[in-house]
């Protein structure tokens, strides 16, 4: 059967020691030792299955944000070395940080 790494994270540690049992690969030697965590990395290692959850931003123009993202930082940066205006600097920073999480909100696992 194929399996995902989402399927198999699903899965109980009974379950992945199961599937562990059936697999002939020096990866899952010992599975009746190794935790769900350990367990689940060796049978993906055995079975080429990758472990990275792939994300891609729906709804947002990634690259935009991106740019004013780095245009604030370098704002920031002077803001920095000028010690001046605390007001402008803490303005700055909250905009990075609702760009950042506008962002993360945006993205989408994919398979």
């Amino acid at each position: 059967m194929d399996y995902s790494y989402k399927d198999l994270k699903q899965k109980t540690v009974a379950q992945l020691r199961e599937i562990a049992s059936g697999i002939e690969h020096e990866a899952v030697q010992g599975y009746t030792q190794l935790n769900k965590d350990h367990l689940l990395e060796a049978i993906c290692k055995a079975l080429n299955i990758d472990m990275y959850q792939h994300r891609r931003a729906v709804g947002v123009d990634k690259a935009k944000i991106k740019v004013e993202i780095r245009k604030l930082k370098r704002e920031r940066d002077r803001l920095l070395e000028e010690k001046g205006d605390s007001k402008k600097l803490k303005k700055v920073r909250k905009e990075i940080k609702l760009l950042k999480n506008k962002l993360r909100r945006a993205l989408v696992v994919t398979q």
